[in-house]
């Protein structure tokens, strides 16, 4: 029974990091999907000397630990911008993030069929317009499979924020180990919430995948 209570007050505080979480999650993925689809649009469609920009973006953001932007946003950025501990970490993990989508999605933008881009030339629409329409469209289902595998990775990456003192899941686990000298059991609950949680991404992504297959 003791071992039952303990279980039980365990897992309430270390649930309290849940949602931080999930939010520090959405916002990298939302960060990263913004920098990414534009950037690799300005990589595939762009003007020489900016896709010279994003390239070298991406080479030296994915070549930098994720550790590292955390603590350059943290103790060095938010002494100019205000920036509290979530949103240096979530900021920080959608930059890097972003760097790995640009890929993702410049992949996806080439793997669509040229004759797409020509088409919809010859109906007069702008390059512009077809990129919004026709191409980026297919583009997006394509990346769908590599973007899943993306998005479980900065699920588990989002435990890095507790380096800088953002009460998520791992900060948790941490505080009652500390307190309890029990950290089999605290940081147990934290794999079981971080199983839970990757498993049912991957089903989400899955059906998401499942529903808007192109049908090449």
């Amino acid at each position: 029974m003791e071992f039952v209570q303990d279980l039980l007050t365990t897992f309430n505080f270390i649930v309290q990091g849940l949602w931080v979480t999930i939010s520090v999650t959405a916002v990298a993925l939302t960060t990263g999907v913004v920098i990414g689809i534009v950037l690799a649009i300005v990589r595939v469609y762009g003007h020489p000397s900016l896709q010279v920009a994003v390239t070298v973006y991406s080479v030296v953001i994915r070549a930098v630990p994720v550790i590292v932007i955390i603590f350059i946003l943290f103790f060095v950025i938010s002494r100019y911008v205000n920036l509290s501990p979530f949103w240096a970490g979530a900021l920080a993990l959608g930059f890097a993030s972003g760097a790995y989508q640009t890929e993702i999605f410049r992949g996806a933008l080439q793997a669509v069929h040229p004759g797409q881009m020509i088409a919809a030339r010859a109906i007069g629409m702008s390059r512009l317009q077809a990129i919004q329409s026709i191409v980026l469209p297919q583009a997006v289902r394509l990346a769908l499979p590599a973007w899943g595998n993306e998005a479980t990775l900065v699920l588990k990456d989002s435990t890095l924020v507790f380096a800088v003192g953002v009460p998520e899941i791992l900060r948790r686990a941490q505080q009652v180990s500390a307190r309890t000298f029990e950290p089999f059991l605290a940081f147990g609950v934290a794999l079981l919430l971080y199983l839970a949680l990757t498993l049912i991404t991957i089903q989400a992504l899955q059906w998401l995948e499942r529903r808007y297959r192109l049908q090449m």
